[in-house]
């Protein structure tokens, strides 16, 4: 697949271990691919670290942090100065980091380009801001006493960053955790190492610190358990799937690590009646189509008042038979590849669940050609809560849809998961959704609109969704700082 004549280009040069700002080979010398997924084909050979490179990284983080000078202990205003120069690198260096986000993630390049790669900037200059603006508390207490508290760094943190928005995802941990003082190991995804090398080189061109930034590409089952293990890592921040969540839970209890987890979703999107039909059928599609349906908060159970259920879904099949996905560096293009082909194959099987237990198949269902890995947008009906489609986390688009009576039986039906990522409601009437969204058991509800976010908004989960919260200040707080009361007798 060619790229298009008016798209720009661009050499990978960033394949190698980031450590102490220098690019370097791994240890063992091992190499893995990264792949297109638009063409299945090898992008670029990445170096392989393991354990061995997991030491180094985390050596250099701890030394760049326990000398205080470097990082940990110096002025808010001063980290804030560093991290403003990498955000203005960031949107410098915008046309780069979308090519290689599109070619690697095979998301459209005009989502990358205009929304994923402007984002990230603003991540990095929101958290320059609040570098300086991290307090204590004075607090009353019995006695003649001063009380006071400090706000101190963590420590060293091991980042974890998933491969559907590798960018994005690895600014609201990079930002927020250099903002509170902290150093960082990050371990991107293996699927999609490239725009977070990248900006290594960036972070590096900053001026920043030698040590306070560090990048091993590897596989989960090395590079990221060596570093869920490392007894001198003192927190992990990890976005992903509940099950992978769930077991370095298991293995981070062994150094008593605080862990961030901003794990999976099943997030209910419901449609009352009173709503506009036609502006809610577009805004419901994009919900579950918007980056392939890889998306965590997407809205993947589309919850329909009965009384328009059959109007509605028909208008929303025959919108989602129109949307063909096609190559992500043409900028006309809506609608990529999966990235990967094992997400193919998952989508595959969970859409032969749905056939085999008895959901109508309206849209889609089937892969587009065999270079690449495209699939077409997908919608089911009369989808029952106990099918595997309606419960389990499919990531990619497909979309399950069922009906409600009334009120309470979308409260029900939306908080009938094991999940609570984010919510949906569609509505006129902005007393009931308001009385809704407070019955939602989910982190994130939007009302008549979806999948908005800002920097300052804090981002996270309930039940198996995970805990704490990504962005604004509640991720310094909740995550990236730890709380240090000081007494002082007055007496």
């Amino acid at each position: 697949m060619d790229s298009p004549a008016n798209v720009k280009t661009f050499e990978i040069k960033n394949t190698k271990l980031f450590i102490n700002n220098n690019y370097i080979d791994s240890i063992s010398g091992r190499k893995f691919e990264t792949i297109n997924p638009a063409t299945a084909k090898p992008l670029s050979q990445i170096a392989e670290g393991d354990k061995a490179d997991i030491d180094v990284a985390v050596a250099a983080a701890r030394k760049a942090f326990d000398d205080g000078s470097k990082w940990s202990k110096t002025s808010g205003s001063r980290r804030g100065k560093y991290l403003w120069k990498i955000s203005e690198l960031i949107s410098k260096n915008a046309d780069e980091l979308a090519y290689l986000e599109t070619i690697d993630c095979g998301k459209p390049i005009s989502e990358t380009k205009n929304i994923e790669v402007p984002v990230t900037a603003d991540i990095f200059a929101y958290y320059a801001g609040a570098a300086s603006k991290i307090e204590g508390e004075t607090i009353p207490v019995n006695g003649n006493y001063f009380n006071y508290t400090l706000r101190e760094p963590l420590g060293v943190i091991g980042l974890i960053i998933p491969w559907n928005f590798p960018l994005i995802t690895a600014a609201r941990k990079i930002a927020a955790a250099l903002s509170a003082g902290n150093t960082v190991v990050v371990k991107p995804s293996e699927f999609t190492p490239l725009s977070t090398l990248k900006l290594a080189e960036l972070v590096a061109e900053s001026g920043l610190p030698e040590g306070v930034f560090n990048v091993v590409t590897g596989y989960g089952k090395t590079a990221g358990a060596a570093l869920v293990d490392h007894p001198d890592i003192d927190g992990i921040a990890f976005t992903g799937s509940t099950s992978t969540g769930q077991e370095i839970m298991r293995n981070a209890s062994l150094t008593m690590k605080r862990l961030s987890l901003e794990l999976g979703g099943k997030s209910p999107n419901i449609i009352f009646a009173d709503t506009d039909i036609d502006t809610t059928v577009k805004m419901a599609a994009a919900a579950i189509f918007y980056n392939k349906g890889e998306v965590c908060t997407a809205g993947s159970r589309l919850l329909i008042e009965e009384t328009i259920h059959d109007e509605f879904i028909e208008k929303l099949a025959a919108r989602a038979a129109k949307m063909v996905p096609g190559d992500p560096l043409n900028p006309e293009t809506k609608l990529g590849p999966l990235t990967s082909d094992i997400q193919l194959n998952k989508v595959m099987q969970y859409v032969a669940s749905g056939k085999s237990e008895g959901a109508k198949l309206l849209a889609g269902g089937n892969r587009i050609g065999n270079d690449g890995y495209f699939f077409q947008p997908t919608v089911f009906s009369q989808v029952e809560q106990k099918m595997k489609i309606a419960t389990e986390e499919i990531f990619g688009p497909v979309l399950s849809t069922m009906r409600f009576k009334d009120f309470d039986d979308a409260v029900l039906k939306a908080n009938q998961t094991y999940y609570g990522l984010a919510a949906g409601i569609w509505t006129r009437d902005i007393k009931k959704a308001h009385t809704l969204a407070k019955k939602i058991k989910a982190g994130t509800v939007w009302i008549n609109t979806y999948n908005m976010y800002d920097a300052a908004m804090p981002y996270g989960g309930y039940k198996m969704s995970g805990f704490t919260r990504e962005c604004g200040m509640e991720a310094i707080y909740e995550f990236y700082t730890q709380v240090k009361s000081v007494w002082v007798d007055l007496n």
